[in-house]
């Protein structure tokens, strides 16, 4: 049985609405009103994790922020998708949300239709992703555990790093276009200097030492994923 969609919602109008158009769409669905209890349901070990959590920001008690960083402290939620709600709209506050490791973010008032489409392309992705693992004869990496190893030490990445390394690595061979880098690493909602995707590939590949030369620059286009070499960068 698929797991359900849990909603953190404390507007019960709202919930309602999600409720019924997510089911409407064939998602099972759960709805807490409380971070607390959206928190509770999130771990609750028999039911196991939601297949995706649609997370309000003003909550009653536990805020949705708070939420958010608890769940990804959690071996078993920190990979569970969540999409973030909120009357909040300033750039700093989008981005904070992200940071925490929101997959998306969208104001209200919303488009139904739009919240939907967000839905299924957060799914589609998690689907896409399922692979555990990639390996080549230097570079190793656990998309599960969040490991990655090369030449047999482990490198340490932030979260953004290891997010970043998954896409890329996931779909290896394959140029990734700046902007298609930018939706699956920070959201279809960032709206910030592109030169932060630049930043953050350098650091990765800083950090990736031998195996740095694994990322490739597409000129004009992105960047794409082809296997680490072993060489030492210069």
């Amino acid at each position: 049985m698929a797991a359900p969609v849990l909603i953190v919602e404390d507007d019960a109008d709202i919930a309602e609405s999600l409720r019924y158009n997510l089911e409407r769409d064939g998602l099972k669905t759960r709805i807490a009103e409380t971070g607390e209890k959206g928190l509770q349901a999130a771990l609750d070990a028999q039911a196991g994790p939601p297949a995706l959590i649609i997370l309000d920001l003003m909550l009653p008690g536990m805020s949705g922020t708070e939420l958010c960083r608890r769940l990804r402290r959690e071996p078993a939620t920190r990979r569970t998708p969540i999409i973030m709600l909120t009357a909040r709209v300033s750039e700093g506050e989008r981005v904070a949300g992200l940071e925490l490791g929101a997959d998306d973010y969208i104001t209200k008032p919303f488009s139904v239709r739009e919240l939907m489409a967000r839905v299924r392309a957060v799914l589609r992705r998690v689907d896409e992703n399922s692979v555990a693992r990639y390996e080549d004869e230097h570079l190793q990496i656990d998309f599960a555990d969040m490991r990655v190893v090369c030449d047999g030490t482990s490198v340490r990445l932030t979260r953004k790093e290891f997010a970043l390394l998954s896409v890329l690595a996931k779909s290896a061979g394959r140029v990734a276009t700046r902007q298609q880098l930018l939706d699956h690493v920070w959201g279809y909602q960032y709206f910030g200097d592109t030169r932060t995707l630049d930043v953050h590939i350098r650091r990765l590949r800083q950090k990736l030492d031998k195996c740095g030369d694994a990322i490739e620059t597409v000129v004009g286009v992105g960047y794409r994923f082809a296997g680490a070499k072993g060489r030492a960068e210069g």
